[in-house]
């Protein structure tokens, strides 16, 4: 039986927006955000490989196993055409079907992506791979945020619940020591991301304590830099509604571009 990967689906109608959400998350952080993209067409929301319900995907670790494997239920699904939005690590591996797929992305929307730069808090993630109890959780949503934030306590108790899955906890420890490794993390070169031809936003939360916000410098020219003022790197559970009016801007956007 071949692998399948588990997505959370929301509305009708249109291009689909697919979500793709960061290191030691799950589908369900996007839950405010895509309830409001859901107002208006499909949303389609991943666990990504080694994470929640997609936990058993083999090989899962590296963002290219997880972009080929997006891929693989994209043409699964035969979408022609999506929105794609990623957040952290998921914003690496968007980028990474957007390079692979150009024509099938209308518009890609990266929230303070991975592979922008080396710098990385590496201890900070590692610690929240390996938290479970919901206390823990709490401690480490809250220094990946802006100062002021507290955590929504219903993300804390889902990502408990979902760490609780037998192999989850040693999953998600390996895959933070794969993307820190040596304290650093893999960087997706500029002259690749130059070349993407749809719709490009960047959303950055330029208090970032994860990854630092002067990785927006020389930010490609075929890319629109969205700052978030104050907002820390957790910015789909920090700033929701500014999220989501990002990603709806972004796709009203791209009906005025043509297909590739």
């Amino acid at each position: 039986m071949n692998p399948s990967l588990f997505a959370y689906e929301q509305g009708t109608g249109g291009e689909p927006v697919v979500l793709l959400h960061g290191f030691g998350a799950y589908h369900g952080v996007w839950r405010p955000v895509a309830s409001q993209l859901a107002a208006t067409g499909h949303v389609i929301a991943y666990d990504l490989p080694g994470h929640g319900r997609s936990l058993d995907w083999p090989q899962a670790g590296p963002p290219r196993i997880a972009a080929r494997a997006i891929l693989a239920d994209i043409e699964r699904r035969r979408l022609k055409r999506m929105h794609l939005v990623g957040h952290s690590m998921g914003g690496a591996i968007a980028a990474l079907v957007a390079l692979v797929e150009p024509g099938s992305i209308a518009s890609l929307t990266l929230l303070a992506p991975g592979g922008f730069g080396e710098e990385i808090n590496a201890p900070l993630l590692r610690r929240y791979a390996a938290a479970t109890a919901p206390d823990e959780l709490q401690q480490c949503l809250a220094a990946m945020s802006a100062p002021d934030f507290t955590p929504p306590a219903v993300i804390v108790e889902e990502l408990a619940a979902m760490r609780a899955a037998p192999g989850q906890r040693k999953k998600l420890i390996e895959i933070g020591a794969l993307i820190t490794r040596d304290g650093r993390q893999g960087v997706i070169p500029r002259d690749q991301l130059a070349a993407l031809a749809m719709p490009v936003s960047v959303l950055w939360g330029t208090a970032d304590p994860v990854l630092p916000f002067t990785q927006v410098e020389n930010l490609p020219a075929n890319m629109t830099l969205r700052p978030i003022e104050a907002a820390g790197h957790m910015l789909v559970e920090e700033k929701p509604d500014a999220v989501a009016g990002f990603i709806l801007e972004a796709v009203a956007a791209s009906r005025d571009s043509p297909a590739i």
